[in-house]
């Protein structure tokens, strides 16, 4: 395989298939590179595309969905990008530490995405439905924004059922205040650097 290697994320070896449809960037199907135990999802970029990464962000976001389906992916940055697979390798031995450390952490867990936008008495309502699903969470990140809140929270998968009706239940008792609730996504708040995920 000739080409640049673009990384979506890293994860531990899975027995599931991934979509057969599923495309990344550039078109390219996510391919499986496996070093110590460790899977990175990769695809191959035609060399006229790797310069052409600001359009990636859809492809790299589909193919981290497509992995949180089957597995725990610890996502990459959009637009990470190397030379050939041991440039991947290299990469991969120089932080397994800090891949396996996540991998432990966030096995089995996602993450959902609530906004609550400004308006008449929201500052109420946000602040009690935050309170809520702080406590049904294992972790939770606040970010500054003009919205009433705009926050991500680490849930179990097998918690997030519900989790989703807290939110509903809290919903109807808004008085008309609604909370945007999206997911469940890949640990994009909560694993080193990458950002804020899709959701935010």
């Amino acid at each position: 395989m000739t080409g640049p290697r673009y990384v979506y994320a890293v994860c531990r070896p899975f027995g599931a298939a991934l979509q057969a449809q599923l495309r990344g960037v550039a078109g390219a199907p996510p391919k499986l590179l496996t070093h110590h135990g460790l899977v990175a999802v990769v695809s191959v970029l035609p060399e006229p595309d790797a310069d052409r990464l600001t359009m990636t962000a859809r492809a790299h976001h589909a193919v981290v969905d497509g992995l949180t389906a089957v597995t725990t992916p610890l996502p990459l940055r959009p637009g990470t990008v190397f030379r050939d697979d041991s440039g991947v390798r290299v990469m991969m031995e120089e932080r397994e530490g800090e891949f396996r450390r996540a991998l432990d952490r966030f096995d089995g867990r996602v993450e959902w995405s609530v906004k609550v936008y400004p308006g008449e008495s929201t500052e109420v309502f946000a602040g009690r439905l935050h309170r809520a699903l702080s406590r049904q969470a294992e972790d939770h990140r606040l970010y500054a924004s003009p919205n009433a809140l705009e926050a991500s929270y680490l849930v179990p998968r097998e918690d997030s059922e519900q989790f989703v009706e807290l939110v509903d239940r809290t919903n109807g008792d808004g008085g008309g205040t609604r909370a945007e609730l999206t997911g469940p996504w890949a640990v994009y708040s909560f694993f080193g650097g990458t950002g804020r995920g899709p959701g935010s």
